[in-house]
């Protein structure tokens, strides 16, 4: 949301965040005076420092990889701080070769008192926490494809390629039994390619299981009666498993912090782009601005409606999803199916026909996520 100055607050304060340091600056827009001052990373500090140039002070920081400790520790300290969107700051042109952290903190300050600053949605720590498990589950399976490539490629650069074929003279699939059987047979000459083959082979099935172990403890965090309502009306989608949900439930952490499916779409970053003006309209790619990891997921769900029929998806065994939005999830699958095969028969590109459907899945995902939140 875009915050408005506070009537009985006339101090303001810029943080620019770094991992070891944080530079301050203050506003006081009644005397116009600026204060700053300089700290290592030490919210106590900082927060004692606030409190002394204003007792009402509200104070903001960039979003970045600096995330959103600072944040709840100042306001643990019963600092009113806020986090902002740093892809809805505008600075002028011209002070962009005037960067240093002073004139930053300092840009922060006066952005917040004319309230012009676009404040972040902050989670609480438990959602953070389930983010961080769906984040890491992403990243063993990049993980996987890594290994997998390497020693798919380091077998390739010796000739050898895997192509048995079943008796009806269709090739096997890698990383089937057959494949692992064949790859166990190899020997080479030279005892250090062995080495090397025993290596990558070793880093695959590791990579296998920690795959596996994550995967296991997204959907044990799933089943929590926090989310279990949520991620099961979403399995209802065809395309979105349990971990796909899951996904979508911990990085939406309240789908009701959304205005509407439109604003939804567009914090994942499949809404069109446009460049627009007096009689000209024109449009292109998607924005690509906001939540990259939902918009992968959303992507390859989406493909799912390449070739499945659009009868509603049968519930798995144990799932209990809310009855309103199941019944909202079959109409979203028997639409999506429909919305496909129009793309395509329009002669639309297929990638792009499916970023288009992924988009409205995104829009159907908010509105079945919000109906079970408020169930």
């Amino acid at each position: 949301m875009e915050g408005a100055p506070m009537l009985d607050t006339t101090t303001f304060v810029g943080l620019d965040v770094h991992a070891r340091s944080i530079k301050a600056v203050s506003l006081d827009v009644m005397t116009g005076e600026v204060r700053a001052a300089t700290f290592g990373y030490d919210a106590g500090a900082v927060a004692e420092w606030i409190r002394s140039v204003g007792p009402g002070a509200r104070c903001v920081y960039e979003s970045g990889v600096t995330g959103f400790d600072l944040q709840k520790r100042l306001s643990g300290l019963g600092v009113d701080c806020v986090v902002g969107a740093v892809s809805k700051m505008i600075k002028p042109s011209a002070d962009r070769r005037r960067k240093n952290d002073r004139n930053d903190a300092e840009f922060l300050a006066r952005m917040l008192s004319v309230g012009n600053v676009v404040e972040v949605w902050v989670p609480d720590d438990e959602c953070e926490a389930a983010r961080d498990l769906t984040r890491a589950l992403e990243d063993a399976r990049d993980d996987l494809s890594r290994s997998k490539q390497r020693l798919s490629k380091f077998l390739l650069r010796h000739g050898l390629v895997f192509d048995e074929r079943t008796p009806t003279g269709r090739r096997k699939g890698n990383w089937t039994r057959a494949h692992w059987s064949w790859i166990e047979s190899i020997r080479f000459a030279e005892g250090a390619d062995n080495d090397a083959l025993a290596y990558y082979v070793d880093a695959v099935r590791r990579a296998a299981e920690e795959k596996a172990r994550l995967e296991g403890l997204v959907e044990a965090e799933a089943r929590k009666p926090r989310w279990r309502k949520r991620v099961d009306s979403l399995r209802c989608l065809k395309g979105v498993d349990t971990a796909s949900a899951a996904d979508l439930v911990f990085e939406a952490g309240e789908f009701s912090r959304f205005r509407n499916a439109r604003s939804f779409a567009a914090w994942v970053g499949l809404t069109p782009s446009e460049h627009s003006s007096g009689e000209s309209d024109r449009r292109g790619a998607i924005t690509k601005a906001g939540n990259k990891h939902l918009r992968k997921t959303l992507v390859e769900a989406a493909w799912h409606y390449l070739t499945c029929s659009g009868r509603p998806k049968d519930l798995a065994k144990g799932q209990a999803p809310d009855p309103a939005a199941r019944r909202h999830a079959a109409k979203g699958v028997r639409r999506l199916v429909e919305r496909r095969e129009a793309l395509l028969a329009r002669g639309v590109h297929g990638n792009k026909a499916n970023v288009a459907t992924a988009r409205e899945l995104a829009c159907w995902v908010w509105a079945v996520g919000l109906m079970a939140e408020e169930a």
